[in-house]
């Protein structure tokens, strides 16, 4: 290296140590400024915050296909539309009709038979007397996008294929066809859970879920339905994304503000349940009639509350994500209560 090179870059270090020396004390004042900007805050969370632990979680469980059966998994990503495994996310697949009309267990009974699992790049579909079927989870792009209605509400849906077209079709012996759909984050809209429910907020979207992108229940309140009774139900007949222990029954409708995992979750409504939880899971059979009858006999809502509910009985809690994050089976649940 020449001299005069070697004589630059000591110039050029010398100029940077008296901008610093020159500037050091405004540099020191906003770190310092910083530190106790985040010192002030974790004084306030602690002071005006606490966690109260209320359960732990003992399942999480995702619906690829709507209506479908769901998938029990140890971790999960909690985003804005809900759960994802993978390549696996909660009810953003979705089986319509030619005219794009969604199709769940209310229209076809006999779909919360089928079988969902994840197979490296593809879904396993399976049913009875079927050959089981598998669906790429990255449809091509060139894929026609159909125009589908869900509760009223339009959403586009990337056509999925004749094959599994063919497969739905025949399982349903339906004399129209039916189709599989798949939302695409990436290039879709999804629906707002206030067109559904108006409680829900405007930052709270959703694909094809019913009205929300969490639903929560806990095991004691599933027991202390079936201890009314004669014949049991299970976890199935409600669909819930995450299933909580060791509480009380029913706390869970108190639950406003929730930390699980790194994730937040605000509750917005109960969930009122419809003819769909009268769907056997193990037979596909709907009789209209339990768990409903049931539960109108002492989940019925206050009467002001008649214009969200209606007459259906509330069973388990609708939330909004607040925080994104991961939550894992085993992790404490967390009321988030405000201290004045």
């Amino acid at each position: 290296m020449s001299s005069s090179s070697l004589v630059n870059i000591s110039g050029a270090m010398q100029s940077v140590v008296e901008n610093f020396q020159r500037h050091r004390l405004p540099l020191l004042c906003a770190a310092g400024l910083g530190v106790t900007a985040i010192a002030s805050w974790m004084w306030w969370r602690k002071k005006h915050v606490e966690l109260r632990k209320v359960g732990t979680v003992s399942q999480l469980l995702i619906y690829p296909v709507k209506s479908c059966q769901g998938i029990s998994v140890q971790e999960a990503e909690c985003l804005e539309l809900g759960l994802r495994h993978g390549k696996l996310e909660d009810r953003h697949w979705l089986v319509v009709s030619e005219k794009g009309q969604m199709v769940t267990g209310r229209q076809e009974p006999r779909i919360v038979l089928i079988s969902v699992t994840g197979c490296g790049s593809s879904l396993c579909l399976e049913a009875p007397g079927m050959e089981k079927i598998m669906v790429p989870v990255d449809q091509p792009k060139n894929n026609s996008v159909l125009d589908c209605r869900v509760f009223g509400l339009d959403i586009q849906g990337r056509d999925c294929g004749d094959e599994v077209s063919s497969w739905l079709t025949t399982y349903f012996q339906s004399s129209t066809p039916y189709r599989l759909v798949h939302f695409d984050p990436n290039v879709m809209k999804p629906r707002k859970a206030k067109n559904v429910e108006r409680p829900f907020r405007e930052k709270d979207v959703i694909a094809y879920p019913d009205a929300s992108p969490i639903m929560l229940l806990s095991e004691t309140s599933l027991e202390e339905l079936n201890r009314r009774m004669e014949n049991p139900v299970s976890l199935a007949n409600f669909r819930p994304c995450i299933v909580v222990s060791g509480c009380e029954a029913f706390s869970e409708d108190g639950w406003d503000d929730v930390s699980v995992g790194t994730t937040r979750l605000k509750r917005v409504m109960a969930c009122g349940r419809c003819i769909l939880t009268t769907v056997d899971p193990n037979t596909g059979v709907m009789t209209r009639q339990e768990p409903l009858d049931t539960l109108r006999t002492f989940r019925m809502s206050d009467e002001s509350l008649s214009h969200l509910y209606n007459k259906a009985p509330l069973f388990g809690q609708y939330y909004g994500v607040d925080r994104t994050g991961t939550l894992r089976v085993g992790d404490p649940v967390y009321l988030v209560v405000h201290k004045a």
